[in-house]
Formats: structure tokens, sequence, C-alpha cells
């Protein structure tokens, strides 16, 4: 039948016909692929860069409302869906 190099022979030339015909979309996307890439690398850094610039945020003295979360949620107090015991209903 085929010896190995026969068959290495005819495996390199049915990828070299695929490549021919796919490989200038292939190349087309890797390169778009890298174009975004850069964008979005730039746009990151120049954020960067924007947030290290700006002031700190400010904070601003305010009025508790009365009644609204005026002590938080302990873990005795907060659902937690079991029953007081610790089981599930």
């Amino acid at each position: 039948m085929f010896g190995l190099s026969e068959l290495a022979i005819i495996l390199i030339v049915v990828i070299a016909i695929v490549l021919a015909k796919k490989g200038p979309e292939l190349a087309r996307n890797a390169g778009k692929s890298a174009r975004i890439l850069k964008a979005e690398a730039r746009a990151m850094k120049e954020a960067e860069e924007q947030r290290a610039t700006d002031t700190p945020p400010r904070v601003i003295q305010g009025e508790t409302i009365p009644g609204r979360m005026e002590h938080p949620p302990t873990d005795a107090t907060r659902d937690t869906g079991r029953n007081p015991d610790g089981t599930h209903p």
C-alpha cells in the first residue's frame, strides 16, 4: 500500500491546498483581531491615565433618614431562610 513517506507527502499537499484557499482569510482575521486588541489596550491605558489625573471623589455630609437602615441587619435578624434553631423549614 502506501509507505510513511508517501502519506507524509500527501498530507503536506492537502495542507498546502487548504492553506492556499483559507490562508488569506485567516491572515485577514488575525490582523483584524490584532488591531482590535491593540485599540482596546490603548483605550484601557488612556482610561487609567484619565483616572489618575481626575480629582478624588468628594465626601458630602448628609442626613440619615430615620427608620431606614439605622441599624444594619445582623446574623440574628437577617432572614436566612432557616428556622431559629438552624434547621431548614
